[in-house]
């Protein structure tokens, strides 16, 4: 009973999150994608309610990430002059800061409220801000990792015997590195996805590799926010 309380209490909080609502859409829409794709042919009703259902989940995600631009730029506001990552850091939020801004037409757009024209020239500004975005986090997060992993084995030659203090910073080291994985996993995810938008392929446009990217981004996601 307590093991379910527990379960259900972190949900609970997860779900006030405005991220941890948009992973739950996401997965939404991400697997109502697959099911029109495996349901096309052979059952058409039920492949065109999966495919309502996904285009309800898209709009809904960019509903709830109204004003979402502000956050990168607000980084950039309180980012300290000397920040190591500098350069990094400005074009990975301000690519971020375009996404989200530009993502607002898109979904008033599809909702009817601005031509339909709209959405086409927005999404693509959008999904190539996303995408550079996308590089300079990935890149960032490497470095972060690649940094964690030799401050973890200078660590363990200096600790010899192990220590509390030494075991207990050697944990926080690989619990950085998980979610820095995480976020990596779901970045290049989300890439695979800005490109399908921006340069049109075979591979990256196929439901199956959506679908797929989709669910990957929203599960890794699914795990950095889920309360510890």
């Amino acid at each position: 009973m307590s093991t379910t309380g527990d379960t259900l209490d972190k949900f609970v909080v997860f779900l006030a999150k405005r991220d941890g609502i948009d992973k739950l859409v996401k997965t939404f829409q991400y697997v109502s994608k697959l099911a029109h794709w495996g349901a096309e042919f052979s059952s058409p009703e039920f492949a065109k309610r999966a495919k309502n259902w996904e285009t309800a989940s898209g709009l809904s995600r960019k509903a709830f990430r109204s004003g979402r631009f502000l956050t990168g730029f607000n980084t950039l506001r309180r980012s300290p002059p000397g920040d190591e990552f500098g350069a990094l850091a400005l074009l990975a939020n301000a690519g971020e800061m375009v996404y989200f801004f530009f993502d607002h037409f898109t979904w008033l757009s599809r909702a009817g409220v601005l031509d339909p024209w709209v959405a086409r020239r927005s999404s693509y500004v959008s999904a190539f801000g996303e995408s550079i975005g996308y590089v300079f986090f990935i890149v960032m997060d490497l470095i972060m990792i690649r940094r964690g992993i030799r401050r973890e084995r200078r660590l363990l030659m200096r600790e010899e015997g192990g220590t509390k203090e030494g075991d207990e910073e050697a944990r926080r080291i690989r619990m950085d590195r998980v979610m820095r994985l995480m976020a990596t996993a779901a970045n290049a995810a989300d890439l695979v996805i800005g490109i399908a938008e921006i340069e049109p392929n075979r591979f990256c446009n196929h439901a199956v590799t959506l679908g797929i990217s989709g669910l990957v981004s929203a599960w890794a996601g699914w795990y950095r926010l889920w309360p510890s």
